[in-house]
């Protein structure tokens, strides 16, 4: 235990010493595990729907400014630089959610291992998992950096955006590439945080940061004209603001995180765990983002009205998800912390209680939106075409009536996540991603955008069946899995 003492001079004695009368103050008391005081939740002792939610709700909140980020871009760019800069920037979809979902699958699956060594109190892996987190996030930000870099305009080529905004969407994507070491930089420490149970402290300064994107869009673009570029530099920007603030504060709040040189070692078991558990989480997200790369290439042959219609229904599927995925995010490290504590009868009853949220929340948000998607189509495109809007909102009625498979499917993969599993999540990606390329050949030539609307909710069915399959089989939940239904 460490403490810190605060001696000051009082009346009331708790001690007397030399005739001197102290009263003893304790401003910070705490076990490893309670550190973040109010901030932390205990995932391993407790209500656990209570613990559980909690835990969600920062990270829902932080998920909304999150999207935010990019939803200002497209409000911000569709109204002050016209419909084919909309179009530039949403057809870099796709890419943008593969260059974010690696970075942020890489974060939360190094942050599985940490909270694992978390919920069994090993302090000294702890400290060691940190510092080779922290080399493994810097070489793979390098990487991608490099990579991407170079392949990005034959990407655009490949994916057939159209000549008339393709060197626009070039621009900006190529900044968000460059970028990625602050993304990663983030990720990494907002992983953390949640590994150990605080979810709220990365929100406040993700909000901070969200503020300071949508005031950067509007003076980059409408002050110095910089186009599209704007957006993607006031994004850059947001984000490492949100990575420095969050450093700092682990530094002064939670300097249990911050490893010493002697926790720089080679440990080649560690590095391994770490870098398979982050690889696994990262390609698994990359797979499902590389589907939908794919997909975008059968978007893109549509044209700019579709392309526009499309984005605006994926920002508003991103806002409608968010619960439950927050839900799902909490999962993970739900389980991890109790797979450490040795506790599978709590994380069953977690994994029913988190599920029957979900699920309550999927047939709320699929009536509101069979309702409110052409306003809020209308809202975010600030476009009126007719054509735009009736698409945009039949893709967001369709896909609402299958959030409940989407949210089962979510549910469990972050849970088997948790529980170390490795190969599983990520068979299901492959699930995702044949099935995306499966539609782009034979479907959507022939159906066009219904075919692009249907595709991912078919996927998810399948998927939620193989995930449930392969849970029930998992050893450890064999053995409690009466406690779940």
């Amino acid at each position: 235990m460490v403490c810190i003492a605060k001696i000051r001079w009082s009346s009331k004695s708790s001690f007397q010493t030399y005739g001197l009368i102290y009263n003893l103050d304790l401003l910070f008391c705490y076990e490893y595990n309670g550190l973040m005081k109010k901030t932390a939740i205990n995932l391993t002792d407790g209500p656990i729907l209570r613990s559980i939610i909690a835990f969600a709700i920062p990270i829902i909140i932080s998920n909304i400014f999150q999207q935010l980020y990019n939803t200002a871009d497209i409000m911000i760019v569709g109204r002050f630089l016209g419909q084919d800069a909309l179009a530039a920037v949403g057809a870099t979809a796709a890419i943008f959610e593969l260059i974010v979902g690696f970075s942020l699958g890489v974060g939360n699956g190094m942050g599985v291992i940490i909270a694992r060594y978390y919920g069994a109190n090993n302090h000294r892996l702890l400290k060691r998992a940190v510092g080779a987190t922290l080399v493994i996030g810097a070489v793979l930000s390098l990487l991608v950096a490099i990579i991407g870099s170079f392949g990005m305009y034959p990407l655009l080529q490949f994916l057939g955006t159209p000549e008339s905004i393709i060197d626009q969407s070039y621009e900006y994507i190529s900044i968000v590439v460059i970028g990625i070491a602050v993304t990663f930089a983030y990720n990494l420490c907002a992983g953390l945080l949640r590994a150990v149970g605080d979810s709220q402290a990365a929100l406040y300064f993700l909000i901070f940061s969200a503020v300071v994107n949508v005031f950067l869009d509007i003076l980059l673009i409408t002050t110095f004209n910089m186009g599209v570029a704007a957006a993607a530099i006031a994004t850059i920007i947001a984000q490492g603001l949100s990575a420095v603030l969050c450093f700092i504060y682990i530094k002064k709040r939670a300097s249990f995180l911050i490893p010493a040189k002697s926790d720089f070692v080679r440990d080649d078991e560690l590095y391994l765990d770490l870098l398979s558990q982050g690889l696994a989480m990262g390609l698994m997200s990359s797979i499902v983002s590389i589907g939908s790369v794919m997909l975008q290439s059968s978007i893109n042959a549509l044209g700019p009205v579709i392309i526009s219609a499309q984005t605006s229904a994926r920002r508003i599927f991103a806002f409608s998800t968010l619960p439950f995925a927050a839900i799902a995010a909490a999962m993970t490290t739900f389980t991890s912390q109790n797979f450490g504590a040795n506790k599978p009868h709590r994380i069953a009853k977690g994994i029913r209680q988190g599920s029957l949220v979900a699920f309550g929340w999927a047939i709320l948000v699929c009536i509101f939106l069979f309702f409110a998607s052409p306003a809020l189509n209308e809202l975010i495109s600030g476009s009126s075409d007719p054509v735009l809007l009736e698409n945009a909102a039949l893709y967001n009625r369709i896909g609402s009536a299958f959030y409940i498979p989407l949210a089962l499917l979510l549910i469990l993969r972050n849970s088997l996540q948790g529980l170390g599993q490795k190969v599983t999540p990520l068979v299901s990606s492959f699930i995702e991603l044949v099935g995306k390329v499966l539609f782009v050949i034979f479907i959507i030539p022939h159906t066009g955008y219904l075919g692009v609307i249907f595709s991912e909710p078919i996927i998810w069915c399948l998927m939620a069946i193989y995930l449930s399959y392969a849970f029930l089989r998992h050893p450890l939940i064999k053995e409690v899995r009466h406690e779940i239904f």
